[in-house]
């Protein structure tokens, strides 16, 4: 393992390592361990948007020293790289013993500004937690990872974020030979509800304490200051909340996770662990974007269950910290939590801008049309803002989008009803849809096309559809295929874990 000398004036070696989770918390918490160096490995995609995170100037990506770095391959001054312990509800089912099996963080660096980061390579080789895993990542699971974590963070979605790509003609085997990749993953921090479970189901209460009180004092100022009795309660309260908005931020903008594990439940409310995840195309509220749950517990339609219920088991696991009177009240902030802030989504993505009795009915009875006539559902919002408040069938550019157009002239009639009660301005409300409703998310069919190209070092590109998704809202009319359905047998790419 190669340490990197020090240079005057490099970037690189000016990033500000800090204190971080390992060294706060100890060896309970962390397992230190080296990456694997990546053989031969070479830059694939650098992302200039998250550079600035950890304090690192967009020109170092060039640099030979960047590339192992985050390949794995060399370690950054004395930086102790660690990989976290935690446990889990893995499809409703508790395993006691899971933790960083293929994720190594290098480090938390803090940028100019104050904003501290974790730099972790997901990817990287194995860990104590790999079990009989290679610890490695593959191009196409990764390349999905920096997509979509930089296509959630252009819609305003918390997110994990990504800084780059580095790979390897290394050979991964998983249902067929492919070849290794390492994602650098930058957040605040990757703890999960799991790493509380997995103190709490070993009746390690003092760990589970010292956890809480580690992610109140860095990450909930706004609790730190309670006195101990009321502290976790009202931690457990914001945490539920937070889940709740990200929830309804997904199903407002179509996005189905795929494998909501208790493990891959961000404490922070972040979207983390990219793996069968998938936009809607048409829209339908049972879709299920991994074909391993074959039960569906993780369709776009129970998400928000699943939410609630992922909250449940960590209240089980803060239960030494939080009286039982205590966690209900904390637990039922959720639904009225989601519930609020979808209606609030949904009324911006109508075009709404008033608050009238009526309007979850009316919203409802859309998304039924949408789901009948599977009607598909990013294009719909950006052309619902064309609708004109007065009744003129030469405005009306969805009727062909419907296989039922007496169903939709019937909604039409009601919503053109609601526009005109507020007075809406055709104009305004235009701009203001255009604002909230993308025209471009990252489709299963796109991004395959990407990770096909890159498997033959082509990664032109994997660099448009980045660059694309940057501006979801604006109409780039040179990139106007990228907003279209999927052609007919694109639309349903198998997505599994291994993704």
């Amino acid at each position: 393992m190669e340490t990197l000398a020090a240079l005057q004036g490099g970037s690189i070696e000016e990033l500000r390592l800090v204190p971080g989770y390992a060294d706060e918390l100890g060896a309970a918490f962390a397992v230190r361990v080296e990456p694997t160096p990546l053989p031969d490995p070479y830059l694939i995609a650098f992302n200039p948007d998250v550079a600035p995170l950890i304090g690192l100037a967009v020109s170092e990506a060039q640099r030979p020293e960047f590339v192992r770095l985050a390949a794995g391959n060399a370690r950054f001054r004395t930086a102790e790289p660690f990989a976290a312990v935690y446990a889990g509800h893995q499809f409703g089912t508790f395993v006691p013993q899971l933790g960083d099996g293929r994720a190594i963080t290098l480090g938390e660096f803090e940028n100019p500004s104050g904003g501290r980061f974790e730099w972790q390579l997901k990817g990287a080789g194995i860990t104590a937690f790999s079990r009989f895993g290679d610890g490695r990542a593959v191009l196409r699971s990764t390349i999905r990872e920096y997509l979509a974590s930089e296509a959630l963070a252009a819609l305003s979605i918390p997110t994990t974020r990504a800084l780059a790509i580095v790979g390897s003609d290394a050979p991964v085997f998983r249902e067929k030979v492919e070849t290794a990749a390492v994602l650098s993953r930058i957040a605040p921090s990757h703890v999960r509800f799991g790493s509380f479970e997995v103190f709490h189901y070993r009746g390690k209460f003092e760990e589970v304490a010292q956890l809480a009180d580690y992610v109140i004092e860095r990450f909930y100022p706004e609790v730190s200051s309670l006195e101990r009795g009321e502290r976790y309660a009202r931690f457990l309260r914001e945490v539920t909340l937070r889940t709740a908005r990200l929830f309804a931020e997904w199903q407002a903008v179509g996005f189905a996770h795929g494998v909501l594990n208790t493990d891959n439940m961000s404490i922070l409310g972040l979207t983390l662990d990219y793996g069968p995840y998938g936009f809607l195309d048409e829209y339908e509220p049972e879709f299920i974007c991994n074909h391993t749950d074959t039960g569906g517990r993780y369709s776009f339609e129970r998400q928000a269950t699943i939410g609630l219920w992922n909250c449940h088991a960590l209240a089980a696991a803060l239960s030494s910290l939080v009286p039982e009177t205590e966690t209900g009240a904390a637990l039922a902030a959720y639904e009225p939590a989601f519930r609020a802030r979808l209606l609030e989504l949904l009324r911006a993505k109508f075009g709404l801008e008033t608050v009238a009795e009526g309007d979850a009915d009316l919203l409802a009875t859309g998304l039924d049309a949408l789901a009948h006539g599977k009607v598909d559902y990013t294009a719909f919002f950006r052309r619902l803002g064309n609708v004109r408040r007065a009744s003129d069938p030469a405005d009306d550019v969805l009727a062909e989008m419907f296989p039922n157009r007496d169903e939709w002239y019937a909604w039409l009639q009601r919503y053109r009803a609601r526009l005109e009660r507020e007075g809406s301005d055709d104009e305004t409300r235009r701009a203001a849809m255009s604002a909230c409703n993308p025209k471009y998310v990252l489709r299963n069919h796109l991004a395959q096309a990407a990770i096909e190209k890159a498997e033959s070092r082509d990664y032109t590109e994997l660099a448009r559809l980045y660059a694309i998704l940057r501006r979801p809202f604006d109409e780039q009319p040179e990139n106007e295929r990228y907003a279209e359905p999927p052609p007919a047998g694109a639309s349903r790419v198998e997505v599994s874990c291994s993704s």
